[in-house]
């Protein structure tokens, strides 16, 4: 006695991919239109593969900022920084780093002129 072969419709298209970037699965179906009439139908109704999109962007990502650095000058005006480092680089069109260096001004105390400094520049002035 022959079985009745299982009655397939044809496999849909392939599905979208299952991600927007990078490596996802797309799957497709197919449905039984009458069932065996002897015996089961094993025939495979879905099926799986992979799909690769173009890469995801990586964004800049940073270190937290350091601690201000010490006023550049030991009396008047000056100036400190403060860095940070590029933990990732960007790619694949993810956003840029800002800056890793900022500066400030800072002041100290006054400079005390030289002793005698005043008096001469009162001359030369005259």
């Amino acid at each position: 006695l022959d079985t009745i072969p299982c009655l397939l419709s044809p496999w849909s298209e392939w599905s979208d991919c299952s991600v927007t970037c990078g490596k996802g699965m797309r799957t497709r179906q197919r449905m039984l239109k009458s069932a065996a009439e002897l015996g089961d139908c094993n025939e495979e109704l879905e099926q799986a593969e992979k799909c690769m999109l173009p890469e995801c962007p990586i964004n800049c990502e940073l270190t937290e900022w350091s601690q201000w650095s010490e006023c550049n000058t030991s009396c008047g005006k000056g100036h400190m920084i403060r860095t940070r480092m590029i933990k990732i680089e960007p790619q694949f069109g993810g956003t840029a780093c800002p800056e890793t260096v900022q500066r400030t001004k800072c002041r100290v105390r006054k400079c005390l002129r030289g002793p005698g400094m005043e008096k001469r520049r009162w001359k030369e002035a005259r």
